[in-house]
């Protein structure tokens, strides 16, 4: 971590919630750098002993966990909410790598440093796109003292990955005319969410570009790129098995109970390749479960690392 200093505002639940934490609570700003030397941006909140490192899914910035982070530091932990490679306010790679074991190499790096500097091993915990990264990480030997894997197993729906990133691609450059204008197009992707009554969760999602379009904040190339999150997922997927047949740490998978990318069957087909990992589906949450259900999603893990790591 190469730089820290203090922040304050409203931050978003979810790619797409306007839910924020209480005005005025101070915050770290932190800088890390990743496993080729790119720069990494954070929000850490709390000052407890034990770490939790949060990576959000692809198209996510590190807002998505405002909530989530705040309760982990109410519970004594100190919560590290990542933006990913070409993500938030993290760098863009000029090679435009964001290959999947890119981001395991950054979530390795990040690892270690906070191990290196807080004396302790971070908990994963790894939404979508961050939990393949972690689980990677973890299978090429990561220094996480645990795993939570939010809606994602190696086994995902085809389906739901080409809804989601059908959607994620479809106005990645072309943008929008106004924040309310992207608004509409959350509300028609995500219809079972109420829509949001302040569009400020959504606008830290955006980027104001000098031609006067808004654009989500996040890289196309990550979709589209020379080394895009689609390069080799065979070879991924393997690994990936691998490594959930390999976990020795305290594991937890969360499962929205409506999820379109993990099934009843693929996440049962999980917990027989890890049989140590507990548990938990959240009714009425899909993929984007703490967006959905933040309340059920917090207490489910908040349980499980009180119980694995007190």
């Amino acid at each position: 971590m190469t730089a820290r200093a203090g922040e304050t505002g409203e931050e978003g639940e979810g790619t797409m919630n306007e839910t924020t934490p209480p005005r005025g609570r101070a915050r770290d700003r932190a800088v890390f750098t990743g496993a080729a030397g790119n720069r990494l941006v954070a929000t850490v909140a709390g000052e407890g002993p034990r770490v939790a490192l949060l990576l959000h899914g692809g198209g996510q910035t590190r807002h998505a966990w405002a909530e989530t982070a705040e309760r982990l530091a109410a519970a004594g932990w100190t919560a590290i909410a990542l933006d990913q490679r070409g993500h938030g306010e993290s760098e863009w790679p000029a090679e435009g790598a964001y290959a999947f074991p890119d981001y395991a190499g950054d979530a390795a790096a990040v690892a270690r440093t906070v191990a290196a500097e807080r004396g302790t091993r971070p908990v994963a915990i790894g939404a979508s796109l961050g939990g393949i990264a972690s689980l990677l990480a973890l299978g090429a030997g990561a220094v996480f003292s645990g795993l939570v894997l939010v809606d994602i197993v190696p086994q995902m729906d085809p389906r739901g990955v080409a809804h989601v990133q059908g959607f994620m691609r479809a106005r990645a450059r072309e943008g929008f005319a106004s924040v309310e204008e992207a608004a509409d197009a959350v509300a028609a992707y995500l219809p079972h969410r109420p829509r949001p009554r302040s569009l400020e969760g959504l606008r830290k999602n955006l980027r104001l570009d000098p031609d006067g379009r808004w654009r989500w904040h996040w890289d196309p190339r990550f979709l589209d790129g020379p080394r895009s999150v689609n390069t080799d997922w065979a070879a991924v997927g393997e690994a990936l098995h691998e490594a959930a047949r390999n976990l020795a740490v305290p594991s937890l998978l969360v499962r929205g109970g409506s999820s379109e990318l993990v099934s009843e069957a693929a996440a049962r087909a999980f917990l027989e390749m890890a049989p140590a990992t507990e548990f938990a589906d959240i009714a009425e949450a899909r993929h984007m479960v703490a967006g959905d259900r933040n309340d059920a999603f917090a207490a489910a893990i908040l349980d499980f690392l009180a119980r694995r790591f007190a």
